[in-house]
Formats: structure tokens, C-alpha cells, sequence
């Protein structure tokens, strides 16, 4: 990451990760298949750890309530390291090809969450809106938890930003 931050994402190659980290590039590319994958090798990890959350909240809860449970649980995977979360996206936000990654990344995660809220009988098109919403607290809050270093934690943040939410879905 710090390769990143110091020289771009662009500018950096594999030759000069591998080298910083003590590793051949040969033995980088056992791990990640470029360059990219470095800022994205959770993500299958982030997934499953929501999807543990979005089963084990009660059957008696609403699909929002059940995804206010994957929120906590993603401020919890998400928010233990701040600097390098702001680091990572600030790297993400200079290059077109990392964001609309990202995006993809999100849109998985979405994908995935309407999937376990159908499983769990909450019908279409309520199961896609619950999720894709879900989605959207989640990535308004980061964004705004890694601009801000000493305000909330990213669990504060994350019910904050649920709450403006139906603040603003309620009023007239």
C-alpha cells in the first residue's frame, strides 16, 4: 500500500511490490493475479463474513433490520484500520479502472446480500431495494469515516448514516 501512497498506483510495478515486500515477482503471482489484486484480496472474505451476519439475525427480523446487522458486521471486518482504510481508498479514487472495481466489488456485495434475503422469503422487489440500499449506507459512511481521521468509529458512522436515512425516506 504504501508503494502505492508514495509513487501512484500507475507507476508502481510488480517488480518494486514484490521487492519492498521481500519476495520475487514469480512468488507475487502465486498470490495476486496483477497488481489490482493487491487492493482487492479481501473481498471474497468481506463476503462471506456479511453473509455469516445476514444468517444469523433472527428469522423476526425485518429485511432492514437484518441488514443493519451486515452493517455492523462490516464496520467491524472494515474499521479496525483506519489509516490503511484511507490509504487504500485514496488510492482507489485516482484511477478510473480501480474505482469501477470497486463498484464491482459493491455490486457483488449487493448481489449477494438480495440473494440471502430471498432465502430468508422477503420477496422482489423488496429483497433488491433492502440490499442495494444496504450498499449505499455502507459506502456513504466509509467514505465518509476515512475523510474524517479522529471523528467516529466506522460502527457510529455506519448507524448515523442508517438514520439519516430514514430521516430522509420519512419526511415530507
Amino acid at each position: 500500500m504504501q508503494l502505492y501512497v508514495e509513487r501512484g498506483f500507475e507507476q508502481t510495478t510488480v517488480a518494486e511490490i514484490a521487492k519492498r515486500a521481500g519476495l520475487t515477482a514469480r512468488t507475487f503471482f502465486r498470490y495476486f493475479a496483477d497488481k489490482r489484486e493487491v487492493l482487492f484480496a479481501g473481498s471474497a472474505d468481506l463476503q462471506e463474513h456479511l453473509m455469516r451476519a445476514l444468517e444469523a439475525a433472527p428469522n423476526s427480523a425485518s429485511p432492514m433490520q437484518v441488514v443493519s446487522a451486515v452493517l455492523d458486521a462490516a464496520a467491524t471486518a472494515l474499521g479496525q484500520h483506519r489509516e490503511h482504510s484511507r490509504q487504500r481508498h485514496s488510492v482507489i479514487n485516482t484511477n478510473a479502472e480501480l474505482r469501477e472495481r470497486e463498484l464491482i466489488k459493491l455490486a457483488s456485495l449487493s448481489a449477494a446480500l438480495a440473494e440471502g434475503l430471498r432465502r430468508r422469503g422477503v420477496p422482489e422487489p423488496d429483497a433488491s431495494l433492502t440490499a442495494e440500499t444496504g450498499i449505499v449506507v455502507l459506502r456513504i459512511a466509509f467514505e465518509r469515516w476515512v475523510s474524517e481521521p479522529h471523528g467516529a468509529d466506522l460502527s457510529q458512522t455506519m448507524r448515523t448514516t442508517l438514520d439519516r436515512l430514514k430521516t430522509v425516506t420519512t419526511a415530507r
